[in-house]
């Protein structure tokens, strides 16, 4: 818990010292800069900033298999391909339960987040979609329909993929 409270307040100082003061942070985001030296999984990155803080980063209008479902190994595989060991942009807008920043990432100014749904690595997560600037909404959504048109990645498994957020909850339910 000491942990989880720890990483919320280094996020939301992170974001304090980036904001202009007066401003309310969730009308923009705000950008943090570092390496990307951990990927836990095909959404979620660690970044380390110039000052040596390790922050972790829940991407943004994205849900990829977890580790244990279905393509969850090849979209964390695929997500290391495109920004493991390399400079990274979170353009923060808020920060999740977990304590995590929850941002769009780009590295080399492309959004990884829109490259995972093109992949057919990852849903849109529309849960959260009006997060995202109405721009970003529709590329998204786009990409997500090319994937799944062209039955890339995990739509081309012959079952119907099951979403995150269903397998999550599938898996807290009692037995």
């Amino acid at each position: 818990m000491l942990r989880k409270t720890f990483l919320t307040a280094l996020c939301a100082a992170a974001l304090m010292a980036l904001a202009p003061s007066g401003s309310a942070l969730a009308a923009r985001p705000y950008v943090l800069e570092g390496k990307v030296i951990h990927v836990a999984d095909g959404d979620t990155i660690t970044m380390l900033l110039a000052d040596r803080t390790q922050v972790k980063i829940r991407f943004s209008g994205i849900d990829a298999p977890e580790k244990g479902q279905a393509w969850g190994q090849r979209s964390r595989r695929s997500m290391s391909a495109l920004a493991a060991g390399r400079q990274a942009r979170a353009y923060v807008g808020k920060t999740d339960r977990y304590g995590r920043c929850v941002a769009v990432v780009t590295v080399d100014g492309a959004d990884v987040g829109v490259e995972q749904l093109r992949r057919g690595l990852a849903w849109v997560y529309t849960r959260y979609l009006d997060e995202l600037p109405y721009d970003a909404r529709r590329l998204y959504l786009q990409a997500e329909r090319e994937a799944r048109d062209a039955r890339r990645g995990l739509w081309s498994d012959p079952e119907d993929p099951v979403p995150p957020w269903d397998w999550r909850k599938m898996r807290r339910a009692p037995r």
